[in-house]
């Protein structure tokens, strides 16, 4: 698998790269075009030269164009995404600002904030989902979906959009809203390097449940590579159809 044009890759924070997903797409045949948006690298104003739209995580929050004004042009991409069926996924605030560009809702998780590795919680129409179906067939990874590290969450779809998995307490883990457009609100990217950078760059914090998932992590990364890759392979997929 090969893909001619580039996906590109919006990054919001220094802490927040592609980590994993970028290595994996990149194994794939997928070039990237990484725009650290935050420094000196320019969002496009289209995506007529890429393959596909990958936007990751970071501590702003969706509505915060005013702190962060590359948001906006974010939001215009993944609209733009969304209506010209260029495959595109939101990692964590990649994710909420998919549902927000769309009009869905992100509010503060009422649940209070999520640290962990949190079950996965598909839903009836997962395996049949062209990007996360792969995963789910193959048995997915029904223990710790992935990191959890946010404080924000999805509290209304956007219209048409599907939920592709819940927490148990019914928050959107995953979603499609369009046929080639999904978000996802854990980390499949991340492993004990990235959270633990996560750690250093919010003031050193080493709370409770920051040192359970670092402790989690090490012995559960070869399990969590495994699962997560088919999702980036599958990603790369989609993109190889586009020309």
């Amino acid at each position: 698998m090969s893909v001619a044009r580039p996906v590109l890759v919006v990054q919001h924070e220094d802490e927040c790269p592609a980590a994993w997903f970028g290595d994996w797409l990149a194994e794939a045949g997928v070039p990237l075009d990484v725009r650290r948006a935050y420094g000196p690298d320019p969002l496009p104003t289209h995506l007529d030269a890429h393959a596909g739209l990958l936007v990751l995580g970071g501590a702003m929050g969706a509505n915060d164009d005013a702190v962060a004004p590359w948001l906006g042009g974010t939001k215009t991409l993944l609209r733009e995404a969304v209506a010209t069926e260029v495959p595109v996924l939101g990692i964590c605030l990649g994710h909420q600002l998919l549902a927000v560009a769309t009009g869905g809702r992100v509010d503060k998780n009422g649940a209070g904030r999520q640290c962990g590795l949190l079950p996965v919680g598909w839903t009836s129409e997962a395996a049949a989902d062209p990007l996360f179906g792969p995963l789910v067939r193959a048995g997915g990874y029904d223990q710790p979906v992935a990191v959890q590290w946010n404080v924000d969450v999805v509290t209304a779809l956007p219209p048409s959009a599907v939920a592709l998995a819940h927490t148990s307490g019914g928050t959107v883990q995953a979603m499609r809203v369009a046929p080639a457009a999904w978000g996802i609100q854990s980390h499949p990217e991340a492993g004990a390097a990235v959270v633990g950078a996560w750690m250093d760059g919010d003031g050193g914090t080493r709370g409770a449940a920051e040192q359970r998932l670092l402790a989690a992590l090490e012995p559960a990364e070869q399990r969590l590579r495994a699962a997560w890759q088919r999702l980036a392979v599958s990603f790369a997929a989609q993109c190889a159809t586009v020309r």
